[in-house]
């Protein structure tokens, strides 16, 4: 039996073509909508039996309160989060605001079918090992919240870090490679690694991601690198190159 469901995403294609493939494996999709911070407004008219919740910020504060909110007016429902793997704290947070599950955002159409029929029936829909880690996090919280645009920078290269700041500035991948002195197709497979790297699927992401969480901040102070295992050897940590102002090139 078909599920009776809702599809909400920030990204409006996302979510109408997850809608539309749902909805050729025989489910009953009520609405496919952006932004999801309207998804709790949806559901509570809509009433469905399960509501897919796709975000690319897991760890953002107040991504989930939608969530929460449907909890309140609709607890039948039953809200499977569709994201990337972000620390277990994001998955920890969706699970506390009252999610059923938590399904990666590349996982196959099969699995986020059984994600949803083991959700309306009421059972956690979410891979063991996600699982654990989100459990692990609620019971024994880190003393200290996470200095999320410290974690992001780490993940970074040097070279990654200044192409964010170019991103964030608005510049397109051929000023980039001007900027840089790479050829634009290096400079568009640095694009790629960090949208990958930080989870988000858009240049836009990147750059709203980097500015909330204040990695936007600390990569320009450091020159567009960041201190620590990825300054390069010998060079005096925050002196590569001196501090990075917007809007100017040397």
């Amino acid at each position: 039996m078909g599920v009776r469901l809702m599809v909400v995403d920030d990204h409006r294609l996302l979510a109408e073509a997850l809608a539309s493939a749902l909805k050729l494996r025989g489910h009953r999709v009520l609405a496919a909508a952006a932004p999801t911070s309207g998804a709790a407004e949806l559901v509570v008219s809509r009433a469905p039996e399960v509501c897919l919740f796709g975000t690319a910020s897991p760890a953002a504060p107040g991504v989930f309160d939608p969530i929460a909110r449907i909890g309140q007016e609709r607890p039948q429902v039953a809200v499977v989060v569709l994201g990337p793997v972000p620390s277990p704290r994001g998955i920890a947070a969706a699970f506390a605001a009252g999610a059923a599950g938590y399904v990666r955002h590349d996982e196959r159409i099969e699995g986020v079918e059984r994600a949803m029929l083991k959700a309306r029936a009421g059972e956690s829909a979410i891979a063991p090992q996600l699982l654990r880690g989100a459990f692990a996090e609620l019971l024994n919280p880190a003393a200290q919240p996470d200095d999320e645009g410290r974690r992001l920078l780490r993940m970074l290269t040097p070279r990654e870090a200044e192409v964010l700041v170019r991103v964030a500035e608005g510049e397109g991948t051929r000023l980039i490679a001007a900027g840089m002195d790479i050829a634009p197709s290096t400079a568009r497979t640095h694009v790629q690694r960090v949208l990958m790297k930080l989870g988000v699927g858009s240049r836009l992401e990147a750059a709203a991601l980097a500015a909330r969480t204040g990695l936007l901040e600390r990569a320009a102070a450091n020159g567009g690198a960041p201190q620590g295992p990825y300054a390069p050897e010998g060079t005096p940590r925050g002196t590569q190159q001196g501090p990075y102002v917007p809007g100017q090139r040397g």
